[in-house]
């Protein structure tokens, strides 16, 4: 790929649609037909209001940001389009078009995630460096990021219900194959995301693994009948062991004191 510089930036460019390529940065997969619609219609009685912003590429223009005005001119057949020349790096060009994106209209919150990884991958450097550089709390611009965690289904699933980010970090607690059947138990009860997180909540609750309990001889005597006839025994053949009794409230103590030497002959001659 080649970049020629025979156009000064800022330069406004009237460009053909089908000479300008979109960007492989683009952090939006969707597009409204609707807001679509309206918008070429707009564009019909007043024109484009804001130029779209394009850089050189190959024969052409690659598009920085700009692809629903883009999408809409094409939509409201004009044969050019007002465009903004710029001299952008891959870096800069991604970043522009996440910015423009999650400033003026917003994004789904996985098309949010999609478009931070990329910038991040592209900058070649770490979260926090990437939130100061987009104006995002670092724990926001990571928790933005765990939702790339949710699966192809279960992102779409979120979109299709209008389930909100909150529901998707909040399912993100359970293990993966809880995952979709609680996100469709909240979109059938229209759980908001206080009540989703409760939910999750009482899930987890549920599978934390209750105390075993060690089986215990229904008739308690026969243990301590068993001590007594031990000290008994022992006390018969002359072994001085002697054993305190403590009961508290619902358990008996027994202290056992055997001696180590037995007999043993301490005169002196």
């Amino acid at each position: 790929m080649k970049f020629r510089r025979e156009k000064p930036e800022g330069k406004l460019l009237l460009l053909p649609p089908d000479k300008i390529v979109p960007s492989p940065w683009q952090a939006r997969t969707v597009f409204s037909a609707e807001e679509i619609d309206a918008l070429a219609e707009s564009i019909r009685e007043n024109g484009l209001l804001q130029p779209v912003s394009v850089r050189r590429f190959e024969e052409g223009y690659q598009l920085i940001a700009g692809e629903r005005r883009l999408r809409a001119c094409i939509r409201a057949g004009l044969e050019k389009v007002p465009a903004i020349l710029y001299e952008q790096s891959d870096a800069q060009m991604a970043a522009l078009g996440l910015l423009e994106n999650m400033q003026r209209r917003d994004l789904n919150p996985f098309d949010q995630a999609r478009g931070i990884r990329d910038v991040i991958e592209l900058w070649g450097c770490s979260q926090a460096e990437a939130a100061a550089r987009l104006g995002l709390a670092q724990p926001t611009l990571a928790n933005k990021l765990r939702l790339l965690q949710l699966s192809q289904e279960e992102q779409q699933y979120i979109l299709d219900n209008t389930l909100t980010e909150r529901h998707a970090r909040s399912v993100l607690r359970l293990s993966e194959k809880d995952r979709l059947p609680a996100l469709k138990h909240m979109a059938h009860h229209k759980m908001t995301a206080r009540a989703a997180d409760a939910y999750v909540e009482q899930l987890l609750a549920k599978e934390k693994p209750r105390p075993k309990h060690i089986a215990m001889v229904r008739d308690v005597r026969i243990f301590l009948n068993t001590i007594n006839n031990a000290i008994r025994l022992m006390t018969d053949n002359g072994v001085p062991a002697s054993t305190t009794k403590t009961e508290g409230d619902g358990y008996v103590e027994y202290t056992v004191r055997i001696p180590t030497t037995v007999g043993a002959d301490t005169t002196e001659e």
